[in-house]
């Protein structure tokens, strides 16, 4: 088939959990025999050229910051990609059999469903997240909430195949008046799916993350600056850059956690692999996660998470408490701490049985057994 798959970013340009889905997917299915197109906004150096093997990348925009300095997302890029892929698919009427595009930011989206018809291809949405009204009201104030919110709302009820990661945001995408079948996606993970060997753990939790406000960093710094008092020679190292980064320094310089916890920036892929194996557990302190695919990741290293809980906060759903983690009540962090030495105290039973659920959702929890699914639904967006 003939694909076109939609995203303002492109791993490793940009890093996160959307961004490496889309270049898994793309890679798999050229793999597969498939002409792929990917269509992003440019954030290489004009010189430079992006390379997905088998892939054709295209340019829709050009390079634009495209978070403001406290971490929100800019209204411009969006709109000049909304018109850029517009713009590309008038050019190449009839070339695609499926175009496959990300919700957000929802301009593109509304590009692509508004020539659906006219071009005759599939339209295939993946719905990282369905946001809240409340939180698009808190996201961008009263004003540019309620119009964020009624473009949401709007692009929820384009004709699409919409695929959601979360039973979270399936339950919120079909409560949004989605037009069209919703299948919750469950599988990310890219990696081996071989079950780990547990083994027991050094006296040291992980976050690894893009360092922005939902994500709560500083409070995972609080939090294993707690948990120390209780877990003798606790460390902490944080994994990830962003614009909370100057927050997570002040955090540990204001706990006097100099000593024993460490924020490290972006490092190399092996590096934070390593240091998930022999970690204690993996802390995600968010408030909103779409998914959480660093929590499979733990779990493929026999690392337990903890997590906290929050309504925007998907993350929970591959936490199975006392199995492979724990789940925080509370975004606080004696309630984070409390978690972590939870954690300390199961020793390596709670390894062991993180090994097990890993073993046992890996099937799942794969990539392969997204990429199965919606290749099955190329052919009925199509039709």
């Amino acid at each position: 088939m003939r694909i076109c798959i939609v995203y303002d970013c492109l791993f490793p340009y940009t890093i996160g959990g959307a961004e490496r889905w889309y270049r898994n997917l793309a890679e798999r299915l050229a793999q597969d025999g498939h002409e792929v197109t990917y269509l992003t906004l440019r954030q290489w150096d004009r010189r430079e050229r992006a390379a997905v093997e088998n892939v054709r990348v295209v340019v829709g925009g050009p390079r634009m910051a495209l978070y403001t300095p406290d971490g929100r997302r800019r209204i411009l890029p969006p709109l000049v990609f909304g018109a850029g892929v517009l713009w590309h698919l008038l050019r190449n009427p009839r070339r695609y059999d499926v175009v496959h595009t990300c919700s957000f930011p929802y301009f593109s989206l509304l590009a692509a469903g508004a020539l659906r018809r006219l071009l005759r291809y599939g339209l295939v949405v993946d719905w990282h997240e369905v946001w809240s009204r409340a939180y698009w009201r808190e996201y961008l104030g009263g004003v540019g909430g309620a119009i964020g919110y009624a473009i949401q709302l709007l692009c929820a009820r384009l004709h699409q195949r919409a695929f959601c990661f979360s039973r979270l945001h399936a339950r919120r995408l079909r409560a949004e008046g989605a037009r069209g079948e919703v299948t919750v996606l469950e599988g990310e993970y890219a990696g081996s799916l071989q079950a780990p060997v547990p083994a027991p753990a050094d006296a040291l939790v992980v976050f690894a993350a893009r360092m922005i406000p939902e994500k709560r960093a500083p409070l995972g710094v609080a939090a294993v600056a707690a948990a120390a008092r209780r877990i003798p020679g606790l460390r902490g190292e944080f994994f990830g850059d962003g614009p909370e980064r100057d927050a997570v320094l002040a955090a540990i310089a204001e706990h006097g956690a100099g000593e024993f916890i460490a924020a490290r920036g972006f490092v190399p892929a092996d590096q934070i692999d390593a240091e998930l194996r022999r970690a204690l557990c993996m802390l995600l302190p968010s408030s909103r996660e779409g998914y959480g695919l660093v929590v499979v990741e733990a779990s493929a290293r026999a690392t337990p998470s903890v997590v906290v809980r929050g309504e925007d906060n998907a993350a929970v759903e591959l936490v199975e408490e006392d199995v492979n983690g724990f789940v925080a009540r509370e975004a606080t962090p004696e309630s984070l701490a409390e978690a972590i030495v939870r954690v300390d105290e199961s020793g390596i039973g709670l390894r062991e049985s993180t090994a097990r659920w890993f073993e046992q959702n890996a099937g799942r929890l794969s990539l392969e057994s997204s990429l199965a699914r919606v290749l099955a639904s190329y052919a009925s967006a199509r039709a």
